[in-house]
């Protein structure tokens, strides 16, 4: 199966209690799919994966397979702390069908044997293809596009989630012929232009016709579309950058009326000011008229 389209790093919603909340996760997954997108990248950092139990972790895998379309791309995150849970996550998601695993460089401050390390442990373990994921902002210890190289050369490993903004370097790597997703959502059009066969991103829970319309315009090789629509998404990314980002995301999935609780700790979520302030700048923007954004204010 290729590895390409558009993959919203979805998120988890959670219950009054912090639980993983499955009925809400069912209703997400049916709303994205609905909208069509090509599959899902579940229990990463959007989707707060790290923070929750391996019990949770692998009821949000089940799930996402079990409601998943036939040919949809379901990319599992498995990363852990301890290498030895990634490594019990890995086998468990290798064994109920999902189309891919992955995951980030080990959290913490790691030197690049160590972070090379742990990508041979998971990839060693797994029955699908592995993503690596290069976002130098958690693992600064990865410096130049020949260590990436090295990930890519990891027996299992076909490709990388690419969260930077140096998309030269991503049109290196896709040179290489590996498989290559966007990460960051400001810059979806540009990651496609240099090469990238799709994109995740916490974005897409929000607006998946936006990233769609990016996506299917860079196929038809229109990218003054394609940027219409980024510049589109870049106004409701820098709006939300305003506040604890995954707090604001989920509380406006609530407001569309899928239910997802706060964010884990410590992550922060919103205060009742900030909440009334994103209300108000929804209202003053593009996306005025969406369902996530919220009961009407007064002007």
């Amino acid at each position: 199966m290729a590895l390409n389209g558009i993959l919203p790093a979805i998120l988890t919603p959670l219950d009054e209690h912090g639980k993983f909340h499955a009925a809400a996760y069912e209703q997400l997954l049916e709303r994205l799919y609905s909208a069509g997108v090509h599959g899902i990248y579940a229990a990463g950092q959007t989707g707060e994966g790290p923070l929750l139990s391996l019990e949770d972790r692998m009821k949000i895998a089940e799930i996402s397979v079990a409601n998943s379309p036939r040919g949809a791309n379901v990319i599992i995150h498995i990363g852990a702390h301890r290498t030895e849970d990634a490594i019990q996550l890995v086998r468990h998601a290798s064994r109920i069908g999902v189309t891919a695993v992955s995951s980030l460089p080990p959290i913490g401050v790691y030197s690049f044997p160590e972070i090379r390390s742990y990508y041979q442990a998971l990839a060693a373990n797994t029955e699908v293809p592995f993503l690596v994921y290069f976002f130098p902002a958690l693992a600064p210890a990865i410096t130049s596009t020949g260590q990436i190289l090295e990930l890519c050369e990891i027996p299992n490993v076909v490709g990388l989630k690419f969260t930077d903004f140096n998309l030269f370097r991503l049109q290196q790597l896709k040179r290489q012929g590996y498989t290559v997703y966007n990460g960051h959502d400001e810059v979806l059009a540009a990651g496609l232009l240099m090469g990238a066969d799709g994109g995740i991103g916490t974005f897409y829970n929000l607006v998946p016709g936006l990233f769609l319309d990016i996506y299917r315009k860079a196929n038809a090789n229109d990218w003054k579309g394609a940027m219409e629509s980024q510049t589109l998404v870049n106004e409701l990314v820098a709006l939300v950058l305003r506040y604890p980002v995954i707090s604001a995301v989920k509380r406006m999935m609530k407001w569309a009326g899928i239910p997802c609780g706060d964010a884990v700790a410590p992550r922060l979520s919103l205060t009742p000011a900030e909440e009334e302030q994103l209300l108000l700048d929804l209202a003053n923007s593009s996306f005025r008229d969406m369902p996530f954004a919220g009961p009407r204010v007064p002007a």
